[in-house]
Order: C-alpha cells, then sequence, then structure tokens
C-alpha cells in the first residue's frame, strides 16, 4: 500500500512522533493506522493512544437540570457553520431540545425525533426541526442526547466555550446543597479539561488493561534490553498505573489544586458538609467529536460564484 503524506501527517498529529517515524510505522504496518499507533508506542516513540480527535462539524452542547437537581440532560445540536452556532435564535431552539431531552421517554435518537415537540405537541420533535431548517436556512441535526435520573444523589452540570464542550456530572450523596452542587460543579470542570475516559477504574475494561500491558510490555524491552523480566514487570505496572491515574476521572490530579486527587477533593467536601459525597459518574459532549469536517476554502467558493454570474 502506497503510504501518502496525508497518512503521515495524521499519524503524527494522532501521536506526536516525527515524520520519519511515523512514516517508518506506517510502511511497517501497510498503511494500517491503530497498528502504526502501537508500532510507535512500543518503540516508546508516542504517549498513550489518542486518535485525533477531528472535531470538525459546527453546533452546540447544551445542558438543562430539575430544579431539584434529581434529573439532568444533555445534547448536541449540529449546524453547517459557526455562524448560525452563534445565532441567538439557533441558540434558544438547542435550549429547547433539552428541554424536551429533560422531559423525555426516548432512550433511542429515533424515538426521541418522533415524540411530540414540546411547544407544539402537533408536531413531532423532528418535525419541529425542519420547520427550524427552513427558518434559519441551513442543515441542522440533532446527532445525540442523554437523560439522567439519580436516585441517591444529584447532578450538575457545566457548559465551556458558549457550548463547545458540555458535562452531566452524578454525585452520590445524602446532602443537596449549595457546597455539593459547587463541589459536582467543579468536577464537570476537571471534566471539560482533562477529558477522563471513565469514572475510576473499576469502570476500566480488563481487555483494555491487558492490551495496554502488552504494549508496555514491548515498549520497556525496548528500551531496556538486558534488564531481567521481574524488573520489567514493575516497570509495567508503574507505567500502567501512571496511565490509568490519566484516563480514570477519581484518581486525576485536580485542577484547582495538584496537591489533591479529584477523590481527595471530593472527600474535602463531604467532610465539609458533614454527609456522604462521592462522583458517580458523568457524560461529556464535544460538539463536533469524531465527525469529519468539510474543508471549504470560502474565498474560493465565493469566486466560483460569481464567476457563474
Amino acid at each position: 500500500m502506497a503510504i501518502t503524506a496525508a497518512m503521515v501527517k495524521e499519524l503524527r498529529e494522532m501521536t506526536g512522533a516525527g515524520m520519519m517515524d511515523c512514516k517508518k510505522a506506517l510502511t511497517a504496518t501497510e498503511g494500517d493506522m491503530d497498528k502504526a499507533v502501537e508500532f510507535l508506542r512500543e518503540k516508546g516513540l508516542a504517549a498513550i493512544a489518542k486518535k485525533a480527535n477531528r472535531v470538525a462539524a459546527e453546533g452546540i452542547v447544551a445542558t438543562v437540570l430539575s430544579e431539584d437537581h434529581k434529573t439532568g440532560a444533555i445534547v448536541e445540536v449540529n449546524s453547517e457553520t459557526d455562524f448560525v452556532a452563534k445565532n441567538a435564535d439557533f441558540q434558544a431552539y438547542v435550549a429547547r431540545v433539552a428541554a424536551q431531552a429533560l422531559v423525555t421517554k426516548a432512550d433511542t435518537l429515533e424515538a426521541f425525533l418522533a415524540e411530540p415537540w414540546i411547544d407544539d405537541a402537533s408536531l413531532t420533535v423532528e418535525q419541529a426541526l425542519s420547520q427550524k431548517i427552513a427558518i434559519i436556512g441551513e442543515k441542522l441535526s440533532i446527532r445525540r442526547f442523554q437523560k439522567i435520573t439519580s436516585e441517591d444523589g444529584v447532578l450538575t452540570t457545566y457548559i465551556h466555550a458558549g457550548g463547545k464542550i458540555g458535562v452531566l456530572v452524578e454525585l452520590t450523596t445524602d446532602v443537596a446543597n449549595d457546597a455539593v452542587y459547587e463541589c459536582g460543579k467543579n468536577v464537570a470542570m476537571q471534566v471539560a479539561a482533562l477529558k477522563p475516559k471513565y469514572t475510576n477504574r473499576d469502570e476500566v475494561p480488563g481487555d483494555f488493561v491487558e492490551h495496554e500491558k502488552e504494549i508496555l510490555k514491548a515498549q520497556a524491552k525496548n528500551e531496556n534490553p538486558n534488564k531481567p523480566d521481574n524488573i520489567i514487570e514493575k516497570m509495567i505496572i508503574g507505567r500502567l498505573n501512571k496511565e490509568l491515574k490519566e484516563i480514570c476521572l477519581v484518581d486525576q490530579a485536580y485542577v484547582k489544586d495538584g496537591d489533591l486527587t479529584v477523590k481527595k477533593y471530593v472527600d474535602s467536601v463531604a467532610k465539609e458538609v458533614g454527609g456522604q459525597v462521592a462522583v458517580k459518574g458523568f457524560v461529556r459532549y464535544e460538539t463536533g467529536e469524531g465527525m469529519e469536517k468539510r474543508e471549504d476554502n470560502f474565498a474560493e467558493e465565493v469566486a466560483k460564484q460569481m464567476a457563474g454570474n
């Protein structure tokens, strides 16, 4: 398979490795991007595998909470341009989609779109979306939603950068006051900033851990070919623990106080309020994550239109 410059560039953006190392990895793996990432990691030339987020589609994420903080919802609604995403009419519409999600009985997007619209029961959610598209004059889509109802705690939210990132956090607690809500918001800010994959280590799949061990073992042996296996094993455990601290929310260093982990911060709030407080889970949406962006040359587009007139 021919290795293109675009493939080398993509792998470099994914791993931070050098251009020649990326080309060598792609050649060795016959252009398989995932295997190339692992190849580089085994050689110690790339950090933990993080596929490049092709954050591309425009739009915003919105969150909403019930008055008692027992129910929360998060939605992502996409637009074609950032201009529309900043439009007050569009933002007001997305807020209503979030309100719909707060009361929905649907558990799939298809069912959600088929429900009666919150502001006009004669329309479905999908029909109301079509009307909004006609008004705004640009393709819009409700991409995803999630609703959470807490049985034994409260929910809090955080919106970053005007809706580019939205987070919903659930705390298990027997205290519901401003100090606990503030704690939840701080944890949500942590999730927005450091993008954990899991709440705690219990959530990490066993096959993920085994897969990482294999990569770390190959990496350690390449770096230290003469070290005995028992030393290599200790190195693997140390590196794996470091990796898990980065991807598990409660183990991460707390962004507002690096001397604490998120768990220790939450524990300190529990002590302060005289009750139980723990992080149960979170949802993080980033606008357009995983979607390809259409690369438009606006000047070229205008020139074509002028030439056609």
